[in-house]
């Protein structure tokens, strides 16, 4: 591969990028056309690379056209659902893939332009990883479907493929419930400052996110925790507890003991009750069912537990989660869903069929990935967007730290895995936990860049990556990232203009 030029900043890095001489001027009525297309019906991509287009940079004017055009885009499927080829030259663009590569090629095309045009290139290009994704934690703080789309393009925008919608947890819930009212009628707010504080996604607020997503092919996993971080569910059905309650939504983070009652009937309808309706509104290939940092305090105390582990013929508490969960998993799985959870879903066992997300370090993803689960790496030490991006007093954030370039040397594949095992590292996901982000603006200051680092990461060869380099050419992507409203945190520098 020719490494781009500094002129060329493109993120996350091609696979192959071949600079030529010239640039592609663009008119002052830009055409884009499907090869044996119809202008009858407006291809979603054509529309996606326009309106991109145009908030880059508002003086564009486009039109779908199925006449000669300097945009085209040809259906010509690569080796892999993603892959694409795109060729700019001085008098137009060739851009050939499956819909899938079209949109990732969009992406390219986007970043790739600069003021007056296209510098002229040949890229060759398929991601490393097939699962390059971001998480956000709505349940701290809520933020409205029109916040969320800008996290979808941003996504998008760094050819990444998966949104991870974190959508219940101890501080509220926020998917709207047919059976159960009450989550949204009490679980989906909590107090502050004598105000009712927090909020919840209709059925029909799901169904526009999902278009969204679906337009830039991206998979949405929603996450539905259990057995712990449960206090906003419990608010309305202290009965699913072991001893009744009463509970409020929390207004502090931590670990609660108070978590569902494993023992309980009641506790497994409702939970399937729920899945039921999640497997419902969301199309994509997994559901995510939390597992992480449940107590086991409340289970040794309580009668049910104790008489579920008897029936069941468990040892202990570990195993009674891994029976609650791989009962979650069977029904899942019966429903042609697969079950995604947090690295805990492996203490006591889990289902074969279980993908497992790392996040205590690597030593969750490393022993799955041994036992043949497949695996999504997210550890603290690189991928938790809610540390700060420096050692300044000022800096937002927890109080890990994560500069841009540790995440930038981060290799999802542990050096302990040999080949047979490391094919089940499907990728790497960022997780943006919000505990100390009431706004919009913070959250993409806290994402930013250090997204674009996680992008490369996840999508170009190991052996390709080269900080200084990655570093030259993230000057040139900030200008994209500004030029479309983005906030970011400038790699050398605070922000300090604006209150964040």
């Amino acid at each position: 591969m020719t490494e781009p030029t500094s002129d060329i900043s493109l993120i996350p890095l091609p696979q192959k990028m071949e600079p030529k001489t010239g640039r592609l001027r663009v008119p002052s009525n830009l055409r884009i056309r499907v090869e044996g297309g119809s202008t009858e019906q407006l291809h979603p991509t054509v529309s996606l690379l326009g309106q991109w287009l145009s908030q880059k940079d508002a003086s564009i004017q486009w039109q779908a056209t199925h006449e000669e055009a300097e945009i085209q885009l040809v259906l010509q499927p690569g080796p892999s659902s993603e892959a694409y080829r795109l060729e700019i030259r001085p008098d137009g663009v060739i851009l050939s893939g499956s819909e899938t590569g079209w949109v990732r090629g969009v992406a390219a095309l986007t970043v790739l332009l600069e003021e007056g045009g296209w510098p002229c290139c040949v890229i060759e290009d398929a991601p490393r990883f097939s699962w390059r994704g971001m998480h956000l934690d709505v349940c701290r703080h809520f933020y409205p479907v029109d916040r969320i789309k800008r996290l979808l393009d941003l996504i998008a925008l760094h050819r990444m493929n998966t949104f991870h919608w974190h959508l219940t947890d101890d501080q509220g819930w926020r998917l709207a419930s047919k059976a159960y009212p009450a989550l949204t009628q009490v679980s989906a707010w909590r107090d502050r400052d004598g105000q009712a504080y927090g909020g919840y996604y209709t059925a029909e607020d799901v169904a526009e996110v999902l278009r969204y997503a679906q337009q830039r092919h991206i998979e949405v996993v929603p996450e539905i925790e259990m057995p712990g971080h449960a206090m906003a569910a419990l608010a309305a059905f202290p009965e699913l507890s072991c001893h009744g309650g009463p509970f409020e939504v929390a207004n502090t983070c931590g670990i609660f003991d108070d978590v569902y009652c494993a023992g309980k009937p009641a506790t497994v309808e409702f939970l399937e009750t729920i899945l039921a309706e999640v497997v419902e509104l969301f199309p994509g290939r997994y559901v995510h069912i939390g597992g992480d940092e449940c107590p086991k305090t409340r289970w040794k105390d309580c009668p049910d537990c104790q008489a579920q582990m008897k029936t069941q013929r468990l040892q202990d508490e570990d195993q009674l989660q891994s029976w609650l969960v791989s009962r979650m998993g069977g029904f899942l799985q019966a429903k042609g869903k697969r079950m995604l959870g947090w690295d805990e879903i492996l203490e006591g066992g889990l289902p074969d069929s279980a993908t497992v997300m790392s996040w205590r370090g690597i030593e969750g993803g490393l022993k799955a990935a041994q036992m043949g689960h497949d695996v999504v790496m997210s550890p603290t030490t690189h991928c938790y967007f809610d540390y700060r991006q420096s050692e300044e007093p000022e800096e937002p954030g927890n109080l890990g730290r994560i500069p841009i370039d540790t995440l930038y040397g981060y290799e999802p594949i542990p050096d302990a895995l040999d080949a047979q095992s490391a094919h089940h590292i499907l990728g790497v996901q960022g997780n943006i936990w919000t505990e100390r982000m009431p706004t919009w603006k913070l959250v993409e200051y806290m994402i930013l860049p250090r997204m674009c680092a996680l992008s490369e990461v996840a999508w170009s060869p190991a052996d390709q990556r080269d900080w200084k380099r990655f570093e030259q050419r993230l000057m040139g992507h900030l200008n994209t990232l500004k030029a479309m409203g983005y906030t970011y945190r400038h790699p050398e520098r605070l922000h300090r203009e604006f209150p964040l």
